[in-house]
């Protein structure tokens, strides 16, 4: 059995599946009536679903990807150019968070989203490491701080990140400037055979952070700590960063103590037309 299934009482041999394959492994050949996989093309296909989501009839299934399991795109469900430019703009870095968990079911829901977000050829090798314990959390902010302190010793003013002593200063003073008390952190991780691994992550997190107010939440990411996992290796155990994935990101999540009324403006862009 291939992996297309065919259903030939709503195929209307079109050939748009075929022509929308990304590895053109889909034909119609000469004489026959219905697409299938040429020679070889269980082992080129992507497993995207492409062909599943633009016949237009429901005629065809893939093995791995399902008819069943593709729910049709909803027409009042979409959304308008403005209601689009919105959601972008009104996303914010927050900084400021309740002292209230976020429940498991929403942190899985998230992540279920960002799933959805491309990865180069199909790969989806993203795994996802959760902490949703404040106390843990402030453990590593800590741990960051500490490893802040070994920096300046060797230099007091180190050029590279001036903004150091500030940081440890602030600590001191009590306040957390690193994960700023967030109740929870999610890092998206990818390992080293994923040669597109931090862009992958990356489009992942980014679906994550936009999806998360329409759940009551709010995202940062998390660079400081970023920055000390890949400075400091031992943070790399502390966090629970799988062995073998040398690309990842953290982001801090939590439901946000502000709210915000006004879309800011940014720099014009420069563009170069060729």
């Amino acid at each position: 059995m291939g992996l297309l299934n065919i259903d030939r009482d709503k195929c209307k041999q079109d050939g748009i599946c075929a022509a929308d394959c990304p590895t053109a492994v889909i034909r119609i050949e000469n004489g026959k009536r219905y697409p299938e996989l040429v020679p070889g093309g269980d082992q080129m296909c992507l497993r995207c679903g492409h062909c599943v989501a633009v016949c237009p009839h429901g005629a065809l299934s893939h093995v791995e990807v399902p008819l069943a399991e593709c729910l049709p795109i909803r027409k009042e469900a979409a959304v308008t150019h403005d209601q689009v430019v919105q959601m972008l703009r009104s996303r914010r870095s927050v900084r400021h968070f309740k002292n209230r968990p976020v429940e498991r079911e929403t942190l899985q829901r998230l992540i279920e989203i960002a799933r959805y977000a491309p990865t180069a050829s199909n790969a989806q090798l993203l795994e996802w490491t959760v902490i949703n314990d404040r106390e843990k959390i402030r453990g590593i902010a800590e741990d960051v701080v500490n490893w802040m302190r070994q920096v300046l010793e060797k230099d007091p003013e180190p050029a590279s990140a001036p903004y150091l002593p500030l940081l440890v200063a602030a600590w001191d003073m009590g306040l957390d400037t690193v994960l700023r008390s967030a109740p929870g952190l999610i890092v998206a991780s990818a390992p080293g055979e994923d040669n597109n691994g931090m862009v992958d992550l990356t489009l992942a997190l980014s679906y994550l952070e936009l999806a998360a107010p329409s759940l009551g939440v709010g995202t940062c990411w998390a660079g400081l700590l970023q920055g000390a996992i890949l400075s400091h290796s031992p943070l790399r155990q502390t966090v629970g960063i799988p062995e073998g994935h040398p690309h990842h990101y953290p982001m801090m999540i939590g439901y946000s103590k502000v709210r915000y009324h006004r879309l800011p403006e940014r720099k014009a862009p420069k563009i170069w037309w060729r």
